[in-house]
């Protein structure tokens, strides 16, 4: 039993020090979505569903819940929000090229279809961000209309 003891103290200890320890946070500039914004001019609803279910991830400005202060979900979150912008970063849009903000509104349609996006990990914790057929389906008309646009503006020589 001593050894028992001694075992969940050293834990105890471990798990404390490493509060100490904490990945940096995506606390950017919100005003970073607004080229985004603008150029892809979303209407209010689906504003709203890009704002609960993607941003967090996709931009450089992450909303964080109280329990990304805790090692070691703060790295878990972490992982996620890099992986999330490596993919795609609407707070790049404006470095992307048109052939590049294509793919990626086109790849946007695709995971949401297949619904493998927003991540169920997310929505596990974030009940809004969950995406019903209705929200789906005003997303991918959105992204069309997107993806219309896109092919006529002028290509760069």
């Amino acid at each position: 039993m001593k050894g028992l003891k001694k075992i969940l103290l050293l834990i105890l200890v471990v798990f404390v020090i490493a509060q100490f320890f904490k990945p940096e946070q995506n606390t950017g500039d919100l005003t970073s979505i607004e080229p985004f914004l603008e150029e892809t001019n979303p209407p209010e609803p689906v504003r709203v569903i890009l704002q609960e279910s993607c941003y967090d991830c996709h931009s450089d400005y992450t909303r964080y819940p109280w329990y990304s202060h805790i090692t070691p979900v703060n790295y878990w979150l972490a992982e996620h929000v890099n992986d999330g912008k490596k993919h795609f970063n609407v707070s790049k849009w404006n470095s992307y090229s048109i052939k590049k903000k294509d793919h990626k509104i086109e790849e946007l349609i695709e995971m949401v279809e297949a619904k493998e996006m927003p991540l169920e990990s997310y929505t596990l914790a974030h009940s809004e961000a969950k995406l019903s057929e209705a929200d789906i389906s005003s997303i991918k008309e959105w992204a069309e209309h997107v993806r219309i646009k896109l092919t006529l503006l002028p290509k760069p020589q």
